[in-house]
């Protein structure tokens, strides 16, 4: 029988400075994701495009992370595991659409890069920082940092992309670069849904437990 009465099933007590946190974090995601994709297509760097829609998903993912944020565990690890699937797929979409362009031709704008890189490194390094104490949380909270982490990351390798393609003057850095956030997006991905599905495992009650413990221990 699974144990409905768990402690760590039970709704917790909202965290006023986390969902605080979670509506700073949508409001940056949401300007960002504005400004990043009218850059990424003016300047026709398909780095700033992908950073761009991964602004729009993290917006998505905190909007859902607001909403079940006063629920069961049981509750916020299936919006979790949402968010995963939402991630993996954002991850295999950018590696596909990378892909494509890398067939064909142009080379985007470096300084463009470079400026809206520096800007989005600013605005996710602040989200990451604030949401940093809240990194071994289950898995709803941790889904959020892992979005702030990956973003972070990414706004760094758009910014050496825009020096390889000032150094290069071609666009492989820039579509290197796409590859590596769809790679990073994947992982993400992969990792919250295997921490949802994990907390979403029926668990057995302890009297249970330590019944079959006893019997372990008795028959060596």
């Amino acid at each position: 029988m699974v144990c409905n009465s768990c402690q760590s099933d039970a709704p917790p007590t909202p965290d006023p400075r986390w969902r605080r946190m979670l509506w700073i974090a949508l409001a940056i995601n949401l300007v960002m994701f504005l400004g990043e994709i009218v850059a990424g297509i003016t300047s026709g760097s398909r780095s700033l495009q992908a950073d761009a829609l991964d602004f729009l998903g993290d917006s998505a993912n905190y909007a859902i992370s607001l909403g079940v944020a006063g629920m069961a565990l049981s509750w916020r690890s299936r919006a979790a595991l949402l968010k995963g699937g939402t991630i993996l797929a954002f991850g295999l979409y950018v590696l596909v659409t990378t892909v494509l362009a890398a067939l064909g031709r142009g080379v985007p704008q470096a300084e463009t890069m470079g400026i809206v890189g520096v800007i989005a490194l600013v605005a996710n390094g602040s989200v990451a920082l604030m949401l940093y104490r809240y990194r071994s949380g289950d898995a709803n909270m941790r889904s959020v940092w892992i979005c702030s982490r990956n973003d972070a990351i990414g706004n760094l390798a758009v910014l050496l992309a825009a020096a390889g393609v000032v150094g290069t003057g071609t666009a492989w850095p820039d579509l290197a670069v796409a590859l590596i956030m769809a790679a990073l997006g994947i992982w993400g991905g992969l990792q919250i849904i295997n921490q949802a599905r994990a907390e979403l495992r029926p668990k057995k009650p302890a009297s249970l437990v330590e019944a079959q413990q006893t019997l372990a221990s008795t028959s060596l």
